[in-house]
């Protein structure tokens, strides 16, 4: 089974919409617990990171790639 690799600052998909209509959460904290936030009305919950890792379905903006796209700009 392949793990989904995902950091700080990303932006995932989740399978199930969140009350507001959109399914866009950011990724504001990490550990056992993660916690996101709702892109659309910037409501946050804490989540078990199995829970989590179960219902990403995936990274739809990686803060990484944005960080390696802006490092040749000046």
């Amino acid at each position: 089974m392949e793990r989904k690799s995902f950091e700080l600052g990303d932006i995932v998909q989740m399978k199930k919409p969140h009350p507001c209509g959109t399914n866009e959460m950011e990724i504001i904290r990490m550990g056992m617990d993660i916690r996101i936030k709702c892109v659309g009305c910037q409501h946050s919950v804490l989540i078990p990171r199995a829970k989590f890792e179960k219902n990403m379905k995936k990274v739809l903006r990686s803060k990484s790639g944005a960080d390696e796209q802006n490092s040749g700009t000046l």
